[in-house]
């Protein structure tokens, strides 16, 4: 099986107040219901008309890598300090995990998803020690691929760090604990457009009386689908002979991500959202699941909460991004994913990485 990331790295071959609030404590329960109240009547469409001049965007599940992060920690304290506060969270060493592995352990998604979501606000601080706050206060709206979109809002000052560390934990165990209950996978296919794959998913349902669907739509001719294993083997069965695929691949991932598969963790997921102070982003934060950024913090948790069985956007994305008086982007966090996504929907969309 191949990683997420290197699947893609191969077939593609934010002023100290407004970033503070990302890394600030996280107000008492009573606190957080209180003005979670106040905001109901909050507006959504603030950001209808936004600007991506600078757009940042942070990398998802299967960008991880052993040895991630540890130069960077190496050299700026505060991406060091960053996974201090995340260990005490976690109960656990993070950045030892990731800097040493096992990669099994890194791997998994209950470690990952959190794994990643420090990584990539450890990017953000490198970002800060090497190029200074105005290079930081340059982005004019973000996006995250997946998990990634929790790495977004904490940039845009929507959730906490410590709130980030909690609710990316508890996402990798539920979404964890869903694809523990049935035999499901994921697949990547290349070298089709989007109306051919949807029907192969249809055939391969048919032929293993088990469901499949597209997942992951990142950019034409490189689609992820999710189902059924029983699917899975068909997609990588019939896709090359029947519907003209290039490859296909299995992807190392716990269960069929971003499908009704994951329908059992969507009451979790919601639980701990409910729990933690969701604000207005300072920026606009484009959602995984509409393409659209959103100004209402409810709408935000609700799409969260949404998001793991619904189909990533981020072909959507990334061309409403580009509509947008786009002139650069920077990924920030391990891995290249979303920037060789970028360069295969548009070659060229000037690009940098933010690398850990």
């Amino acid at each position: 099986m191949a990683s997420f990331s290197s699947l893609m790295i191969t077939s593609l071959a934010a002023s100290a107040l407004r970033y503070s609030a990302a890394f600030s404590p996280a107000p008492s329960t009573i606190a957080r219901r209180a003005a979670s109240s106040s905001l109901r009547m909050a507006s959504d469409n603030d950001f209808d008309d936004f600007s991506s001049k600078v757009s940042f965007m942070f990398p998802g599940q299967g960008a991880q890598f052993v040895g991630m992060c540890a130069e960077t920690c190496k050299d700026i304290p505060k991406a060091k300090a960053l996974f201090d506060e995340a260990s005490e969270i976690l109960g656990y060493d993070l950045l030892e995990i990731c800097t040493e592995g096992p990669k099994e352990k890194l791997d998994s998604t209950v470690v990952s998803q959190p794994a990643i979501f420090v990584a990539s606000m450890a990017a953000v601080e490198k970002l800060r020690e090497e190029q200074g706050q105005d290079a930081v206060d340059a982005a004019t709206c973000a996006m995250g691929l997946s998990l990634g979109e929790y790495s977004a809002l904490c940039f845009a000052g929507a959730i906490s760090f410590a709130d980030g560390v909690k609710v990316t934990k508890a996402r990798g165990e539920a979404m964890q604990a869903a694809s523990d209950a049935v035999d499901t996978g994921m697949v990547s296919v290349i070298g089709l457009d989007k109306e051919k794959v949807t029907a192969l998913c249809e055939a391969a349902s048919e032929k293993a009386g088990e469901k499949i669907q597209i997942a992951n739509l990142l950019c034409n001719g490189n689609y992820a689908v999710s189902g059924h294993m029983k699917a899975c083997d068909v997609v990588a069965e019939i896709a090359k002979p029947d519907f003209g695929a290039r490859m296909t691949v299995k992807l190392a991932v716990a269960g069929a991500f971003h499908t009704d598969f994951m329908a059992p963790a969507v009451e979790s997921l919601k639980k701990v959202l409910a729990d933690i102070e969701i604000k207005k982003p300072r920026i606009p934060v484009i959602s995984n699941v509409d393409a659209k950024p959103h100004s209402d913090p409810d709408t935000i948790k609700e799409l969260l909460a949404k998001q793991v069985t619904s189909p990533v956007l981020w072909e959507n994305s990334m061309e409403s991004m580009l509509e947008h008086g786009f002139e650069e982007a920077l990924e920030l966090g391990p891995g290249k994913v979303t920037a060789g996504v970028l360069k295969r929907i548009n070659k060229s969309a000037k690009c940098t990485n933010v690398e850990v």
